[in-house]
């Protein structure tokens, strides 16, 4: 299995000559108040056989997006909407409703549900996410390898069960951006972080054994975020420091091959 990170939270993996898509998305206006299409997104090289997402944020799921590439019929994973009224799903409507709009295949899962989808297994596994709303992480397994999709979870305790289950991987991508968010309609607001910042994600790499942790959820060049968010300064480095060699950081459109271990590569320490 190959992956490739198509930029924001997206990620596209191959195996056995199908294609996987987790959380790809090409519009963010709803996030990025200056956003406009360029470089540091990127689409799927080809037809997309099973698209994955982890929520139902608008810069996670990105219904538009996935009708242009997905093969007639291809199945869409998400977890359950959410309880409550619009305010409390006021983050997650928008989704919804492009989901609903454009008829895809989308499917509800569980945790800890695995489904087999041509060459890829993948499973749901727990994830908290840091407005309230349902999310699920992914780990999807392929040849003979296994990857993790963090989604924009927060830290939590889930991850010993996860590893339990499924460790060593071979790479895990994990938000990095350690956000801080002021929304109107979580007051009072928190000043705990509302995903994983690069200290986190670096603890979470090793509790999951991974050979890889690779830094998702960031933009170094992106344009400016809605008001009441603010995030780290420098994920990369920050990342690097804490993960040391487990740290791979993949510009948008660069693939990571599982196939290959590189030389001098970590899964303890």
């Amino acid at each position: 299995m190959r992956v490739r990170r198509l930029g924001w939270a997206g990620l596209e993996a191959e195996a056995g000559g199908k294609r996987l898509v987790i959380d790809y998305v090409r519009d963010l206006s709803p996030l990025f108040t200056g956003w406009k299409p360029g470089e540091w997104l990127t689409g799927p090289t080809g037809k997309v056989d099973v698209a994955l997402v982890t929520h139902l944020h608008r810069d996670h799921t990105d219904a538009t997006a996935l009708a242009e590439v997905l093969a007639p019929g291809a199945p869409v994973l998400r977890p359950a909407p959410g309880p409550g009224d619009e305010v409390d799903n006021m983050t997650t409507l928008l989704a919804e409703s492009e989901l609903t709009r454009h008829r895809l295949a989308a499917a509800v899962v569980d945790t800890w549900s695995t489904r087999e989808i041509g060459p890829f297994r993948v499973t749901a596994v727990p994830a908290v996410d840091g407005l309230g709303d349902p999310q699920v992480n992914w780990v999807v397994e392929a040849d003979g390898q296994r990857i993790f999709h963090g989604g924009d979870t927060m830290f939590h305790g889930y991850w010993w069960l996860i590893a339990r289950r499924f460790s060593p991987f071979d790479a895990v991508f994990l938000p990095a951006n350690g956000p801080v968010v002021d929304a109107p309609h979580l007051q009072p607001p928190s000043p705990v972080l509302a995903a994983l910042d690069p200290e986190q994600a670096a603890v979470a790499a090793r509790i999951l054994d991974a050979r890889y942790v690779v830094p998702i959820h960031y933009e170094p060049g992106q344009p400016d975020k809605i008001a009441g968010y603010v995030e780290v300064a420098e994920p990369e480095k920050d990342l690097r420091e804490h993960a040391g060699e487990r740290a791979r950081v993949l510009a948008v459109g660069d693939w990571l091959d599982l196939t290959t271990p590189e030389p001098g590569d970590q899964r303890s320490g």
